[in-house]
C-alpha cells in the first residue's frame, strides 16, 4: 500500500475523519485514507453501535479544538449529521477552526429512517454551513434518495457531487480507497486555499495606507 511521505507543516489543514454508525471498518475508504495519508486523524466518537447526538457533537468539538492547525472534516453517513449539529450548536465564526468539509452519504433521519438508532439525530439541521463543503451522494443509497440529497446540499449551502450508483458509499460498495472521493477532497482543499487567499487579499485591500489613515485622522 502506497503511503504519502510528504511532511506537512502546521499551516496545512488536518483532515479529521468523522465516521458514521458502527464506525468505519478496515476496508472502508475512510480507514484506507487514514492509512495512506499522513494528514488524517480519526475522531473517536464512541458509542458506535448506539450513537448519542450530544455525545458525538461534544467529542467532535473536542477533536476540532485540540487540533493545532485548521481542520477539514471528512464525514460519512451519520457523521455528516454530527458535523451539521456541531455547526448549529457551536455556531462557529466564518474564520473558525473548520475551513471545509466533505460530507458523504448523509442518511435520512427525519422521516422513517432506515435504522432506528439514527433517529436521535433528527431533526436535520436546516442551516447554511459556515465553511465550504461538498456533499456527495449515490443514486441507489438506501439511507437517502438522490433527490433528497440534492435538496439537503442546497439547504447546507454545499456543492453537490453525483457519486454514481455505489450504494451507501461504504465498504460494501467495493470502491477501495474511492479515487473519486479523493478527487472531491482535493476540491475541498482547493476551495479552502482560495478562501484563505481571498481573506488575506481582502484584509490588505481594506487596510488604509499610512497616508490614507493620516488624511482620515486629520478630518
Amino acid at each position: 500500500m502506497a503511503h504519502h511521505l510528504a511532511v506537512h507543516s502546521t499551516c496545512d489543514p488536518l483532515i479529521l475523519i468523522v465516521p458514521g454508525l458502527n464506525n468505519s471498518g478496515p476496508s472502508h475508504w475512510q480507514t484506507l485514507w487514514q492509512q495512506e495519508r499522513c494528514d488524517c486523524q480519526r475522531v473517536d466518537l464512541g458509542m458506535w453501535d448506539r450513537p448519542h447526538r450530544n455525545t458525538w457533537v461534544n467529542k467532535l468539538n473536542l477533536a476540532i479544538r485540540a487540533a493545532d492547525r485548521p481542520v477539514v472534516l471528512v464525514a460519512h453517513s451519520l457523521g455528516c449529521l454530527a458535523v451539521a449539529w456541531w455547526a448549529q450548536l457551536e455556531q462557529p465564526a466564518p474564520d473558525g477552526p473548520v475551513i471545509g468539509a466533505l460530507l458523504v452519504a448523509p442518511p435520512e433521519v427525519d422521516f422513517f429512517p432506515l435504522d432506528e438508532r439514527i433517529a436521535g439525530f433528527a431533526p436535520t439541521p436546516a442551516i447554511t454551513l459556515p465553511f465550504p463543503s461538498i456533499l456527495a451522494a449515490s443514486h441507489n443509497d438506501p439511507y437517502m434518495g438522490l433527490r433528497a440529497s440534492r435538496r439537503l446540499a442546497r439547504v447546507w449551502g454545499s456543492s453537490f457531487a453525483d457519486a454514481g450508483r455505489i450504494g451507501h458509499i461504504n465498504a460494501s460498495s467495493d470502491i477501495g480507497s474511492w479515487p473519486f472521493g479523493q478527487f472531491l477532497l482535493e476540491q475541498v482543499l482547493a476551495k479552502t486555499a482560495r478562501r484563505e487567499t481571498d481573506f488575506v487579499a481582502n484584509e490588505n485591500v481594506g487596510a488604509p495606507r499610512p497616508t490614507e489613515r493620516s488624511a482620515l485622522e486629520q478630518r
